[in-house]
């Protein structure tokens, strides 16, 4: 029997960049803030587009290296993730503007 996972967060990753760990780390740091929130969250190596590295929710795309022109910062990628996951949840500090 096939669940449905609404909640899922794709990190497409460039294999061939050696991204992996850096796509481990950012995915465990997402599971750590929002393990109640997420059904599911899954590592995808993107061996056909060189220099990959996307994450996305459902059909909208949270952080795109290319679009966005490098990586995101660790309090960036969480407000987005919250506010496409669960707007109404609190980041505490993350929250704060410095």
């Amino acid at each position: 029997m096939k669940t449905k996972k609404s909640n899922l967060i794709v990190i497409e990753y460039c294999p061939g960049c050696q991204w992996l760990l850096r796509s481990a780390w950012m995915a465990q740091e997402i599971l750590n803030t929002f393990e109640n929130e997420l059904d599911e969250l899954s590592l995808r190596p993107a061996r056909n587009e060189p220099g990959c590295f996307r994450i996305t929710f459902k059909n909208t795309t949270i952080w795109c290296r290319k679009k966005e022109r490098g990586f995101p910062q660790i309090k960036e990628l969480k407000q987005r993730v919250r506010d496409a996951l669960v707007p109404e949840k609190k980041l505490g500090h993350l929250d704060t503007k410095t």
